[in-house]
């Protein structure tokens, strides 16, 4: 959250510490704009062909089942196969009958039927491996995509760079960082989390406005005895820790005081119809707030369909209290993902913005191939489907296999690696460039040797 009355404490390069006036929380570096583009596409960091393209990452948090939506085996015994029959679609591949829509806009989208990872079948773990690339291990807390696209390209405008919408994941069991951070770069490059549902009526945005006994006048009175406060701590200010300060505070005076921030963020200037179409749940009008955010230059979108997989009916279909049944996901998950997931591409398409967004859909496994006792499916990481669409991707596709159980790969394996090099690659990012990593040591973007998912692009 955004405070601008908190109690922050700073520490001078001798150990001194001091309360600051004004702090900022989860919204991240000031970007440097078309200036950090240039000097990243000069750097050979970017492909300056693809610096316009931005991304929108949905992670399926819970994990659906490859058998029952987008890797179904009609032919398999009845306990594999499960309840729901394929359709047809307008790509190359079949999806599941709960999933309707989905087969319109089939011909835009790609699947990558042969995901797999190796860490345990936890939730957190899964999370940490498709947003970073990397799993967690010797307490190295790795950056989101989003964290790295922020750090290398930078802000476009008054915007942050990346969004989490509805907010960064909760609990997911396993106790591990749940890769929504900005991880070795530092919170400075933590995204800008909503905390809030767009779909209820008295929707506001809590960081674009003040505290409620906090008007504008005294905004800017604060800012003028900061600045006067500032002037006999030059010591400190020469620190690198108060130079950040300082770029975050301007970030967040700058954002609370844009009308282009406001604006894209009020989905009361969508028509009822267009926020119909979505749907009127809080998924449905974070994939149309995602819409306008990119519409209003944000790079990156991250958005999750749920918040946590304990008490609330998500993908996560252990068939028995407090988890979903697959009828659960039949009739509550899969009709409002759908529908969702169907108005974004269509929605890009027609505003001809497709071409340039990056859709990626991800989750942190697949499910048993056996549907188990109480009726669903457990955690499986070794195999499961992501989709992609846009910026660049060639739809109608299915890349990949699973055996005929859909329990491994049998055809192009595929790591949570190259799921994130694919990202990278679609935005034109150079996977060899370099981070400062943990001990100031320098780390490429994905290890050597990984490559994006080439056939994505073909």
């Amino acid at each position: 959250m955004l405070e601008l009355v908190g109690r922050a404490q700073t520490h001078t390069c001798n150990g001194v510490t001091r309360r600051d006036f004004l702090q900022v929380g989860t919204l991240g570096a000031v970007g440097l704009g078309l200036p950090q583009l240039l000097a990243a596409a000069e750097q050979g960091h970017v492909d300056a062909d693809k610096a316009d393209r931005s991304c929108i990452m949905i992670f399926n948090l819970g994990a659906p089942s490859q058998l029952d939506t987008f890797d179904m085996k009609p032919t398999a015994a009845a306990e594999v196969r499960g309840p729901f029959k394929p359709i047809s679609t307008r790509g190359d591949f079949q999806v599941s009958e709960i999933l309707p829509h989905h087969a319109n806009v089939a011909d835009k989208m790609a699947l990558i039927r042969s995901c797999y990872h190796t860490a345990a079948a936890v939730h957190d773990a899964g999370w940490q491996m498709l947003q970073t690339g990397r799993q967690f291990t010797g307490g190295t807390n790795y950056p989101h995509a989003g964290a790295v696209v922020q750090y290398l390209l930078g802000r476009r405008n008054d915007l942050p760079a990346h969004v989490v919408l509805p907010e960064t994941m909760g609990r997911g069991g396993g106790n591990l960082p749940n890769g929504q951070a900005g991880g070795f770069l530092g919170k400075a490059y933590d995204p800008f989390a909503l905390m809030a549902d767009p779909s209820q009526p008295n929707f506001t945005v809590p960081d674009l406005l003040p505290p409620n006994d906090l008007g504008s006048v005294r905004i800017d009175r604060r800012l003028r005895m900061r600045k006067a406060v500032e002037q006999h701590l030059a010591n400190f200010e020469a620190t690198e820790n108060a130079q950040r300060m300082d770029d975050n505070f301007a970030a967040a005076y700058r954002l609370m005081n844009s009308p282009q921030a406001r604006a894209a963020f009020d989905l009361s200037q969508e028509p009822t119809s267009v926020r119909e179409r979505y749907g009127l749940n809080r998924f449905g009008q974070c994939c149309l707030l995602a819409r306008r955010l990119i519409e209003a230059r944000v790079r990156f979108v991250t958005i999750n369909t749920f918040l946590t997989v304990f008490d609330e009916i998500t993908w996560d279909i252990h068939g028995s209290k407090p988890f979903t049944s697959i009828e659960g996901m039949k009739n509550i998950v899969a009709p409002m993902y759908d529908q969702a997931y169907s108005a974004l591409i269509e929605d890009l398409h027609q505003r001809g913005m497709l071409d340039t967004t990056l859709v990626t859909c991800l989750a942190e496994f697949g499910r048993t191939p056996k549907v188990n006792p109480a009726g669903g499916r457990d955690h499986w990481p070794q195999c499961f489907t992501v989709s992609f669409a846009g910026a660049g991707v060639q739809g109608g596709r299915a890349i990949g296999a699973s055996d005929p159980q859909g329990a491994v790969p049998a055809d192009r394996p595929t790591t949570p690696a190259e799921v994130v090099a694919s990202v990278f690659h679609a935005l034109g990012l150079n996977l060899s460039t370099e981070l400062i990593g943990p001990g100031g040591r320098p780390l490429p973007l994905v290890d050597f040797g990984v490559r994006e998912v080439k056939e994505l692009f073909a």
